[in-house]
């Protein structure tokens, strides 16, 4: 099992910044990779420059730059960059956000998103290759764009910097269709978050899928499943998970409508229809704490790891089964504390 270190707490915080201690300890035990994060605050590319310019063997990857915030040919000249200056350890993490970011915060629409995501990273690749000047005509992007209110001059160009044409690509997915895209076009997928022992239905399947599509970029063999996986060394486990009931319940009610947001739908899928119907009704009421308070516990519990050690230790059989059936290649851990690191790196690495 790779491990990394999730760095989420980024994006909400306050006063953006996080623990470079943490962050060299992960890469001292040996971690694969570490993931900033973007929501509509800081921006995840300065904090990855950050990351790798005070580390050197461990990757690091955005989770994620946001579709709808940058062109693709933007986001290809910050791979090239971050690749280059990393010397090889930047992982371009994309990802489509929700219509309420892309069209309340950057003003882009939200149409056909699955279809804006397919040509995104097809472009990003095209500039990467090098192989030609860039031309493309999506029904997204039209490039060089032509048109009404356009001066005419827009001419095909070919990046004047050499990037990896092999770059690695995760998307953050989590419907069954964004599923089928990731594992048909990306080199991997950033999953919120599971339940180890029941990815079947929910993921599985609808990875397989797109690796059974005409020109899949990857086999199951060489793609990377990952999540994010809260690990909390603690004595009362309920303390914990009150602690962590107003993140998920801002996730399920407040990150999305009603009737579009990710995270509700997944949890729908995990058998928690009635309990996301509660909290986003309280949520988006303004009723945050009864929001709170209903968040299932053991919907907290499914789908991280927290309590002493013992427990912490004894629950990792769920997630190592699902490394071994083929469901799970990398935890990206949000922590915050050491020990933490350390417990995980000596059980799985």
């Amino acid at each position: 099992m790779k491990l990394g270190l999730g760095l989420i707490q980024t994006a909400f915080s306050a006063r953006p910044g996080f623990d470079l201690d943490v962050v060299r300890q992960a890469e001292a035990l040996g971690f694969h990779s570490v993931w900033a994060a973007e929501a509509y605050g800081c921006d995840a590319v300065t904090s990855a420059t950050w990351l790798a310019a005070h580390t050197r063997t461990i990757h690091v990857g955005t989770a994620i730059m946001q579709i709808p915030a940058r062109s693709p040919a933007a986001a290809a000249m910050t791979a090239i960059g971050l690749d280059a200056l990393s010397a090889g350890r930047f992982i371009l993490g994309l990802g489509s956000s929700g219509p309420q970011v892309a069209e309340g915060w950057h003003g882009v629409n939200y149409d056909k998103p699955l279809l804006r995501t397919r040509e995104y990273v097809d472009i990003v690749r095209k500039i990467l290759a090098r192989r030609e000047p860039l031309r493309y005509e999506g029904y997204h992007y039209q490039l060089p764009l032509t048109g009404p209110n356009t001066t005419g001059a827009g001419k095909p160009l070919k990046s004047v910097a050499h990037g990896n044409p092999d770059q690695p690509i995760f998307l953050a997915s989590i419907s069954p269709g964004g599923l089928r895209l990731a594992a048909e076009v990306a080199d991997g997928v950033l999953l919120s978050f599971i339940d180890p022992t029941d990815t079947a239905n929910i993921v599985d399947r609808h990875l397989a899928e797109g690796f059974a599509a005409a020109g899949a970029r990857c086999t199951r063999e060489d793609f990377t499943v990952s999540t994010f996986v809260n690990v909390i060394v603690h004595d009362d486990v309920s303390e914990v998970q009150a602690m962590m009931k107003p993140n998920l319940a801002r996730q399920l009610g407040g990150m999305g409508s009603r009737g579009k947001n990710f995270y509700a739908e997944f949890a729908r899928r995990m058998g928690y229809a009635d309990a996301v119907e509660q909290i986003q009704s309280l949520y988006l009421a303004g009723e945050k704490t009864k929001a709170a308070d209903a968040v299932p516990p053991d919907l907290i519990d499914r789908t991280n790891l927290i309590g002493p050690p013992g427990r912490i230790r004894e629950r990792l059989a769920d997630w190592k089964a699902a490394e071994r059936r083929g469901s799970l290649d990398m935890m990206l851990l949000t922590t915050p504390q050491p020990e933490a690191l350390t417990l995980m790196a000596e059980e799985l690495l």
